[in-house]
């Protein structure tokens, strides 16, 4: 039998509002526990810090303009979930942690993909084993470092018995969707196929109080601009129809072109614009299976967003059947911090995490930069 351990999973995703921490067993394979999860949202200062500077990051200049900014920024994050550790493992023995960070700056392009957070910091903070920097092998590979859960969302498909061919559809930030066909790694695909919260977010953000449009009850109560969002539509498609790359970033797009719309119709406007990229990169996607009953299974916090989700499912192909995580006994919040426990094990077994057609890698690669306490 394969040993068993016991991992802690820490996500910040594209959102940059806190830090999902699942506390898992696994043996990496095929055995699968959560055993304790909590969400540790960031303080307003710690939000304000990531959210400003990650606006003034759009080029590899930037990153070495702003050097002295990054650190301190790194420092605070990486310290914000030293705290979570020590909250969350009371009473817990650790094998090991599964520190992903927070994304910072991410160009394919460009052969970069940055979270910050110093593993080693972590490490000396926390007193425990990290797995850290997920990306950098996969991308030194060939691959986009990008997306790297696909490898567990079909550990959790076959799992729970779902007929093949079935999907998850993340809702952070970004949005992205993983396709499992057949239970062989090398035939996973996964594709980031939009925005997801990214645009949304930062409008309601800059025009209230909160962080998010709970429920998606300000677009609701908007009217969305049909000129508008056929021109911002087709901007978007003049813009990315010789983009091949299978993973983005949220400064790949901006909410500009809602400037000067009310509250309500700038919200219903950018939500319809999101809900259309994604369901039709999800028919992209799907073209060769368009005859086929396809479950579709949601996670992420943009599930929560009904006038987003709707709007997906509005869009998509009727035989497509859309679910939420919660409908299989999946906790939807924290399927990624979960997913990054799962793979730092896989990390310290030398096992791969990453595959030609989820990140465009050379071959299947491992991954995970290993700190040992």
């Amino acid at each position: 039998m394969s040993k068993e351990y016991t991992c802690l999973g820490m996500m910040s995703g594209t959102s940059g509002d806190g830090v999902d921490a699942s506390i898992i067993q696994s043996n990496g394979l095929d055995h699968f526990t959560v055993i304790k999860e909590k969400y540790y949202e960031y303080d307003r200062d710690l939000f304000k810090e990531f959210h400003n500077l990650k606006k003034k990051i759009n080029s590899l200049n930037d990153l070495k303009k702003f050097s002295s900014s990054i650190k301190k920024l790194e420092n605070n994050i990486t310290i914000f979930h030293a705290k979570a550790v020590k909250d969350i493992s009371q009473g817990i023995s650790l094998d090991l942690i599964g520190f992903h960070g927070q994304t910072l700056y991410h160009n394919p392009e460009e052969k970069i993909s940055l979270q910050i957070g110093n593993g080693n910091l972590l490490s000396q903070l926390s007193k425990k084993k990290i797995v850290f920097n997920f990306r950098k092998n996969d991308i030194e590979n060939g691959g986009e470092g990008a997306p790297l859960t696909p490898i567990f969302h079909k550990h959790l498909i076959k799992s729970k018995k779902i007929k093949l061919p079935a999907c998850i559809l993340n809702i952070g930030g970004i949005s992205n969707l993983t396709l499992i066909s057949s239970l062989n790694n090398q035939e996973i695909l996964s594709k980031d196929v939009g925005p997801g919260n990214c645009l949304i977010n930062a409008w309601i953000q800059s025009h209230t109080d909160e962080k998010y449009d709970i429920g998606g009850k300000i677009a609701n109560r908007g009217k969305v601009n049909e000129v508008i969002l056929e021109q911002a539509l087709e901007t978007h498609e003049n813009n990315f129809q010789r983009n091949n790359n299978v993973s983005l970033d949220t400064n790949d797009f901006d909410n500009s072109f809602a400037r000067g719309l009310s509250l309500e119709d700038g919200a219903a406007t950018l939500t319809a614009f999101s809900a259309k990229i994604i369901s039709s990169k999800i028919s992209s996607l799907l073209k060769d299976y368009d005859k086929q009953n396809i479950k579709i299974i949601i996670s992420g916090g943009g599930r929560k967003n009904n006038s987003l989700v709707n709007q997906i499912k509005l869009n998509s192909n009727k035989k497509l059947s859309f679910f939420n995580s919660e409908d299989f006994g999946l906790n939807g919040d924290f399927i990624e911090s979960q997913a990054f426990g799962y793979l730092a094990i896989r990390s310290i077994l030398s096992l791969p995490i990453s595959f030609p057609k989820t990140t465009g890698c050379s071959a299947p690669c491992s991954g995970g930069e290993v700190v040992k306490f």
